[in-house]
C-alpha cells in the first residue's frame, strides 16, 4: 500500500504544480526560465522535522517545521514575504502557520536554539542585499494523515519571475488566463511510522524551481 502510495506521489505532487492541468485544457506547464531574468533570492532549506508540542486543551499534537536561510543577492534590497506550503501524498495541502498555535512557534523556536532564527511573521520586511543581512526562517504546519510516504514543500516569495497560461474552463467553455509564480519545490520521503520518528531530520530527496 505505501509502496503504491509513493508511485503515485509524483503524479499527485505534478497535478498541484499544474493546477489540475488536464481539467485546464493546457497538457504541460510553463518551465522556468534556464537564466533568471527577474530578481532570485537564494534559498537553502533544511531537513524536515516532526515534533510533537503540547497543546493548551487539545493535549499533545505533531507538526511538521523546517528552518531555511534566505540570502539577497538580486542587486536589489526587496520585500520579503515568503508562503510556504506542504502537500502529502494523501492529497493534502497546508499552508505554513495556519491552525499553528504561537505557543507551539515559540517552543520550537526553543527547541532549535538558534538565536538568529525567526518566525513566519517576524521574518517579514525588507531584505537588505549580502550574506551578512541573511536571514534565518522557522516555518511550521499541523500534521494530518499520519500514514504518509511522500513530502513536497513549496516556497513562494523568492522569485519574481512569473507566468501567464491560457485555459478553456470545463464548466463554462470560456477562455481563462491564470499567472503561474516560479516556486522551490523540496520533496521528502517519509518511510516508517511518524509518531515513531520523533525529531530525527528527514533530508531531502530532490528539490528544483518550478511554476506553480
Amino acid at each position: 500500500m505505501r509502496t503504491t502510495r509513493s508511485r503515485l506521489t509524483a503524479a499527485a505532487a505534478c497535478v498541484l504544480t499544474v493546477l489540475t492541468a488536464t481539467a485546464m485544457g493546457f497538457s504541460r506547464p510553463p518551465e522556468p526560465d534556464p537564466l533568471p531574468k527577474r530578481w532570485q533570492l537564494d534559498l537553502d532549506v533544511g531537513p524536515l522535522r516532526v515534533g510533537s508540542v503540547n497543546v493548551e486543551d487539545e493535549g499533545s499534537q505533531l507538526f511538521y517545521y523546517l528552518t531555511y536561510r534566505v540570502t539577497n543577492n538580486s542587486g536589489q534590497d526587496l520585500t520579503f514575504a515568503p508562503v510556504f506550503e506542504l502537500g502529502t501524498d494523501e492529497g493534502e495541502l497546508f499552508r505554513a502557520g495556519k491552525d499553528v498555535p504561537r505557543s507551539v512557534r515559540q517552543e520550537l523556536l526553543g527547541r532549535l536554539n538558534n538565536p538568529l532564527l525567526e518566525g513566519q511573521i517576524s521574518i517579514l520586511g525588507t531584505l537588505l542585499q549580502g550574506k551578512e543581512n541573511a536571514k534565518d526562517g522557522l516555518v511550521i504546519w499541523p500534521v494530518g494523515d499520519i500514514d504518509v510516504d511522500e513530502i513536497s514543500v513549496y516556497a513562494a516569495g523568492f522569485s519574481g519571475e512569473t507566468a501567464k497560461v491560457e485555459f478553456k474552463d470545463p464548466k463554462t467553455g470560456e477562455t481563462k488566463e491564470v499567472t503561474l509564480r516560479k516556486s522551490y519545490m523540496v520533496r521528502y520521503d517519509l518511510p516508517g511510522s511518524l509518531e515513531r520518528r520523533g525529531a530525527t531530520p528527514i533530508e531531502a530527496k530532490a528539490e528544483r524551481w518550478i511554476m506553480r
